[in-house]
């Protein structure tokens, strides 16, 4: 799939202009969190890492010009998008190298997607309030079904960010929509992970991104704390998933984030159907015992996956269907 070669070269500025007569963008329940673009040392390294360390199957992908892909993907829809570079010299496109020279050529994440089926709705809307919004682009090619995406000229947030849709039946790791079977086998993990619940963002001013996604159409944002990592800032609810708009709060992950690194990714949360059994591949992995906390969605454990994946993974037990911001608090 060219996607990622696509959103890297669209990602390369990403940013907003200052918007003046506000017109809300429709970020109603039709728009969700899709999938972060996770960088690592190598496809191999990063595979085994979130194989074998933290119990996720990793599907294959493709490997144009240098740098490969292989996915994640989740029974909610949404995904994991694994990169590494294959050979020397690879032939970046300039979002990713502008990626590997901010990374330092190390592991993280600095680029995320949202999936909405307003696609056109919200490019207008957003175009409408003076964001500097690109042209659509698509995939794979006009004779399978595939997707529509739209980026920024400058970033809006401290992290890259761009909107998407897929055709029906689309999928990356699988084209053949035949194939039932195989398409709910890829979304089966041995560590019972079923869902990207939330993405974190950290920066140095959780409040500028806060406010930039409410120019978006995010609003109803819910002050937050993270005492796993160190990080203060919002909870924005998107859909049934929520994103987090963070800033180092003392010492800790975040703060050694910021300083090591500077904005990024700082984590992604996973639902799971048994949190014991994802805490006990964990621990198994990184031959280490874990201790559960009370996080933003109920009962959690941190993955010690920061200098293996440049950001943390945090597995929590499903909750009801509920707001996704209804256990941020202060």
């Amino acid at each position: 799939m060219r996607l990622i070669r696509l959103v890297s070269a669209l990602l390369l500025c990403t940013g907003v202009a200052q918007a003046s007569t506000p017109a809300p963008a429709p970020a109603g329940p039709v728009t969700r969190l899709d999938h972060i673009l996770l960088w690592g040392r190598g496809i191999d390294q990063t595979t085994s890492v979130m194989a074998v360390k933290l119990g996720f199957q990793v599907r294959p992908g493709r490997d144009p010009g240098g740098v490969a892909n292989r996915y994640i993907r989740f029974a909610d829809s949404s995904f994991v998008e694994l990169l590494g570079i294959t050979r020397p010299e690879p032939e970046f496109d300039p979002g990713m190298k502008e990626d590997q020279q901010a990374l330092k050529g190390g592991p993280g994440s600095r680029t995320f997607g949202f999936r909405t089926s307003s696609l056109d709705a919200i490019h207008d809307a957003l175009k409408a309030r003076h964001y500097a919004v690109t042209p659509f682009f698509s995939g794979p090619d006009s004779a399978k079904p595939g997707w529509r995406l739209f980026a920024f000229d400058r970033a809006p947030l401290s992290s890259n960010t761009f909107f998407i849709d897929y055709a029906a039946g689309y999928a990356p790791d699988q084209f053949d929509p035949a194939n039932a079977g195989d398409y709910r086998a890829t979304r089966e993990h041995p560590n019972g992970a079923r869902e990207l619940s939330s993405i974190w963002l950290v920066s140095a001013d959780a409040d500028a991104d806060r406010r930039q996604l409410e120019k978006m159409g995010y609003g109803h944002a819910v002050p937050v704390k993270l005492p796993a990592v160190g990080a203060k800032g919002f909870c924005v609810p998107v859909g049934p998933t929520a994103l987090l708009a963070l800033q180092p709060d003392g010492e800790g992950i975040a703060a050694q984030t910021m300083a090591n690194g500077g904005p990024r990714v700082l984590g992604v949360s996973f639902g799971v159907a048994d949190l014991g059994r994802a805490q006990r591949w964990v621990e198994r992995g990184y031959e280490r015992k874990l201790a559960t906390y009370r996080g933003l969605s109920g009962e959690s454990v941190l993955a010690p996956t920061r200098d293996d994946l440049g950001l943390s993974i945090e597995f929590h037990a499903m909750q009801p269907e509920s707001s996704p911001c209804a256990g941020a608090s202060l």
